[in-house]
C-alpha cells in the first residue's frame, strides 16, 4: 500500500464518487461560505457523503437558506470483500451476502430529519458495486474477528434515484399497507426490522408524507396525508 492508514486525506470511494458525479466545468473542492464543498455545479451544491449523514448537520444548517444542496448517498447492492496483510498482499476475496437497497438510506436521514423539508435540499442515493478492503487490527477489528474496514473503493455505479419532493419519498411506501396502519404493518410489509419501520415512519411523518391518528396496542398509527 502506498499510504498508512489514517494517512489518506480522501477516501477512494469519496474520490471516485465525485469523479462520476462530477461534470465538466464543474469547481470541485472549492470553500464558500466557511465549508468546503465537494462540487459546485451552477448554482446546486452537492455533497458526497459515503458514511452517516450526523457530520453534514452543521453544513446543511448553513447552506440550505441561501444555496440548493444535493446529497449523494453510496448504498452497496453488491460488496466484495477483500482481506489484505499490512503490507498490501490479498489474503482473499469473497462476496458479501449483503444486498443493499434504496430504502437503506433512511438509517442516515434520522440525523438530518429537519433538513429534509426544505426546498433547497434533495438527495440522491447511488447503488453501487464496491470492493471493502479490511486489514487486521488486533485492538479495533473485534468486531470483525480482528479485521477493520480500511478503503471502500467503487467497482460500478449500477443506477441512480432521486429524491426532490416529499412525494418522491412516498413512493417508497408499500402500496398494500392498511390505513392507517402501525410500524409493525410497515416491517412486515418491507421484509425489515420494526426499529428500521420506526426511524422509516420518523422521517416520512417529519417530511408530512406520514400523519399520526391515534394509537393502539402495539404502536402509533400512521396515516398517509
Amino acid at each position: 500500500m502506498s499510504s498508512t492508514i489514517g494517512e489518506l486525506n480522501e477516501k477512494p470511494l469519496h474520490a471516485a464518487l465525485k469523479a462520476w458525479v462530477a461534470q465538466p466545468g464543474d469547481a470541485l473542492e472549492t470553500p464558500l461560505d466557511g465549508y468546503v464543498i465537494d462540487i459546485i455545479h451552477g448554482e446546486q451544491l452537492v455533497e458526497i457523503q459515503t458514511g452517516g449523514f450526523t457530520p453534514l448537520k452543521p453544513k446543511l444548517s448553513a447552506l440550505l437558506p441561501k444555496h440548493p444542496v444535493r446529497v449523494v448517498f453510496p448504498v452497496a447492492q453488491e460488496k466484495w470483500i477483500v482481506r489484505l496483510t499490512p503490507d498490501g498482499e490479498v489474503l482473499g476475496r469473497r462476496k458479501s451476502p449483503k444486498r443493499g437497497d434504496v430504502l437503506d438510506v433512511f438509517t442516515p436521514l434520522v440525523s438530518i430529519v429537519k433538513h429534509i423539508a426544505h426546498p433547497h435540499f434533495s438527495l440522491e442515493v447511488l447503488l453501487i458495486r464496491e470492493e471493502e478492503r479490511r486489514v487486521p487490527h488486533a485492538y479495533r477489528g473485534w468486531r470483525r474477528g480482528g479485521w477493520i474496514i480500511y478503503e471502500r473503493c467503487l467497482l460500478e455505479v449500477l443506477c441512480g434515484q432521486r429524491f426532490e419532493t416529499a412525494d418522491d419519498f412516498a413512493a417508497l411506501l408499500p402500496a398494500d399497507l392498511p390505513q392507517p396502519f402501525t410500524t409493525t404493518d410497515l416491517a412486515t410489509a418491507l421484509h425489515r426490522p420494526r426499529g428500521f419501520a420506526g426511524r422509516m415512519a420518523y422521517c416520512l411523518r417529519e417530511m408530512g408524507v406520514l400523519t399520526t391518528s391515534g394509537r393502539r396496542r402495539h404502536g402509533i398509527l400512521y396515516v398517509r396525508r
